[in-house]
């Protein structure tokens, strides 16, 4: 009974913890502009079916995909055997049973030999994904300055803490499986990983059940831990990429979204008999402050956008493909991304352990005196990462999880341009010719096609002497 009611105050304090810091990252997102996505439900789902939950664009490179796919399925099906220890560890001490899902018969047996495989390929997995990251020359992309001491640390916490898992579960098992061994007992389900450890522990019956009960509560408690490590943590986009990959544009990737209020005085120009929509007024019926053109900080992005931030795995495949990174220009479409998680958690909510976005500050950003007081564009972005981009896509195609970078570079871009007018000369010079020629390129409207008399008349004396 003391173990059951010591079970249950873990699990209420380790959920409501949880939820407690979900809560701080839901705040944050919805700090951010608002924006209509609902709609396309059926299209939305099957988008997340294949992106997120079938990890579609992760197999366009086949290595990382395979070892990905191994640990991510191995989360998804021992997490069956958690459902049997939360069960156990709540109802095991008054009903007297243990392995709570037996009943299943063959299909239990089917599920621990699954879990053991699985687990076994997940450390091999895991090891693997280590030396990518921690050999001598790592992959490319995953350096960079925005992965300072913490993106560093935090990658390797959570390849650790996955063997302890493991391990821990293997412990559980080995013991309780020569327990029943050495009592002439039948075990429900089948083990082939353990049973091949059997011979690495003692043979004392009361010794076996205190490893158990270890290897028991090591796994639980490994897993309540890192449930509420993950809001601090790049690995909280298992859960969240779901609902960022359900908001994801449906639109084609290439197209630009307009600023309202500038479309409706374009339109009442072409047409004097258009008519112009009421602003908006808040709920008491007084007019709204008008909202800047653009966005200079966190609050000004969609908050579709600022659900981006949280989502990033910080895997880098965005900046491995961009063409402006690629040639040397300061513009990394991961930092873009983890600036804005960073921004949102320094003047707004912050995951409760601690504040990671500060760990190994230095490397990345001078100290801030008033968070308050700095902002996203040149608190952390400079204008000439934001005109390093080509508005190629790469960035936005190549997202495992669908985060667009550009959304937020165009956005910054455009507060520079609309309200600071604080454009590039080269695009200055182009928006006068815009203004005064009807198009980019410094000639008159009357002298658009010079070109085509020029060549008539390059061609006539061609013609005469072929004739």
């Amino acid at each position: 009974m003391l173990q059951s009611i010591l079970f249950l105050l873990l699990l209420v304090a380790a959920f409501g913890l949880f939820a407690w810091q979900v809560r701080k990252i839901w705040a944050n997102i919805h700090v951010g502009r608002e924006r209509d996505m609902s709609g396309h439900p059926a299209e939305r789902f099957r988008k997340m079916m294949l992106v997120a939950f079938g990890q579609q664009k992760m197999f366009k490179r086949l290595t990382p995909a395979l070892l990905h796919l191994v640990v991510y399925v191995g989360f998804l099906v021992i997490n069956i055997e958690v459902i049997e220890i939360v069960i156990d560890g709540l109802f095991g001490n008054i009903f007297g049973f243990h392995r709570s899902l037996k009943f299943l018969g063959p299909m239990y047996d089917v599920l621990m030999a699954t879990n053991e495989i699985l687990a076994a390929l997940v450390i091999l997995a895991v090891a693997a994904f280590w030396w990518r990251r921690n050999r001598s020359q790592p992959v490319k992309r995953f350096t960079g300055v925005e992965l300072r001491a913490w993106p560093k640390l935090d990658a390797n916490v959570i390849l650790y803490i996955e063997v302890i898992l493991m391990v821990a579960l293997f412990f559980m098992n080995t013991a309780d499986l020569k327990m029943h061994q050495m009592l002439g007992e039948e075990m429900p389900g089948t083990f082939p990983i353990s049973s091949l450890l059997v011979g690495l522990l003692p043979s004392d019956a009361g010794t076996l059940h205190v490893l158990e009960r270890i290897g028991w509560w090591a796994h639980i408690t490994g897993i309540f831990l890192f449930l509420n490590y993950l809001p601090s943590s790049k690995h909280f986009h298992i859960i969240i990429s779901f609902p960022n990959v359900w908001y994801s544009r449906l639109v084609p990737q290439g197209q630009f979204s307009n600023v309202e209020s500038i479309t409706h005085e374009v339109k009442a120009m072409m047409d004097p008999s258009y008519v112009v929509p009421p602003a908006p007024t808040a709920p008491d019926g007084s007019a709204l402050a008008p909202t800047s053109f653009g966005a200079k900080d966190v609050e000004d992005l969609p908050w579709t956008n600022l659900m981006n931030a949280y989502s990033c795995t910080e895997c880098g495949r965005c900046t491995s493909v961009c063409p402006a990174n690629l040639t040397g220009k300061l513009l990394s479409p991961r930092k873009i991304i983890m600036d804005t998680r960073d921004r949102m958690e320094e003047k707004y909510e912050s995951p409760l352990i601690f504040r990671p976005n500060q760990y190994g500050a230095e490397a990345k950003h001078e100290p801030v005196t008033d968070l308050m007081e700095a902002t996203l564009l040149r608190g952390k972005v400079t204008p000439e990462e934001l005109w390093a981009c080509t508005t190629c896509n790469a960035c936005v195609e190549s997202c495992p999880v669908n985060i667009n970078p550009l959304e937020s570079i165009i956005e910054m871009r455009r507060f520079l341009v609309l309200e600071e007018s604080a454009a590039p000369n080269s695009l200055n010079v182009m928006f006068s010719n815009i203004e005064n020629n009807g198009a980019p390129w410094a000639f008159s409207p009357s002298d658009r096609f010079n070109w085509a008399d020029d060549l008539f008349a390059a061609e006539k004396p061609a013609k005469a002497a072929v004739a």
